[in-house]
């Protein structure tokens, strides 16, 4: 595993920590690149149907290491490298067919937030704060991040982040859109855990299949196409389709089976 990165399995759930506390868990360049082959390994294993993302300590992540860009932008070409490895992640995060869930506390700015909205849930702990600082750079950020952004929080609040680089509180990100729940620190990784433990019951067939056709309706699909049919009928002929009609037929909780 990369330095920096702790990818632990508790039964079906993975957890990638971000393990930089000292450094509030800034993301280095290799950290960027490591996380495609995070995403691959959990995507193969038919045991794990979450990934949960964390930070080690009292931040989920400041962002970017930007200790490194002095060294890894300074020119076109090099500022070129670190945003492909940016953008693989983004990519990377955003096509995972199971579900993936950030878990928030302290601060969560920058590359870290970037992190944090590709993923396809985020719980935060009251007290965190949020914030994307490109404007403070200097940079212009990365197009499918900020359709992502705008596509949770809408145009007018995108803007306010970009533009301005200003922080807000967990109760006004959660007010937004930007994250699902808020809960009490003490309570934010149990909260979380019961959430994943629901995700985990569910028909993970039914899971995939629509996190896929989300993903596609947010990048600007407008209508249906034949991976989408696929993805139906195959969930109508499955397995999970006959046992959850089942179970709701004999009034009892569904077993399924699919991975």
């Amino acid at each position: 595993m990369t330095d920096g990165f702790d990818l632990t399995r508790d039964g079906e759930v993975a957890r990638l920590t971000l393990t930089r506390p000292e450094k509030m868990n800034a993301i280095t360049y290799g950290m960027w690149s490591a996380i495609p082959d995070v995403v691959a390994e959990v995507e193969a294993d038919p045991g794990l149907k979450v990934l949960v993302i964390a930070g080690a300590g009292k931040h989920f992540s400041a962002g970017a290491d930007i200790s490194e860009f002095g060294e890894l932008r300074t020119t076109a070409e090099g500022a070129a490298s670190y945003d492909k490895a940016v953008e693989g992640a983004v990519a990377a995060l955003t096509a995972m067919r199971k579900p993936s869930v950030a878990m928030i506390q302290g601060n969560c700015i920058g590359g870290g937030c970037q992190v944090s909205v590709a993923c396809d849930f985020r719980f935060a702990a009251e007290g965190s704060r949020f914030g994307i600082t490109p404007a403070k750079l200097g940079i212009v950020y990365h197009f499918d991040s900020t359709r992502q952004l705008v596509s949770l929080v809408g145009p007018a609040h995108a803007k306010y982040f970009l533009l301005s680089g200003e922080l807000i509180t967990a109760d006004r990100a959660r007010e937004i859109g930007l994250l699902n729940d808020v809960f009490p620190a003490p309570d934010l990784e149990t909260s979380t855990l019961e959430f994943v433990s629901t995700l985990c019951s569910r028909s993970q067939a039914s899971i995939r299949g629509m996190n896929r056709i989300i993903e596609k309706i947010v990048a600007g699909q407008e209508t249906s196409d034949a991976e989408v049919e696929e993805i139906r009928s195959a969930a109508l002929h499955g397995v999970d389709y006959a046992e959850g009609v089942a179970a709701f037929l004999e009034r009892r909780p569904p077993r399924f089976t699919h991975r």
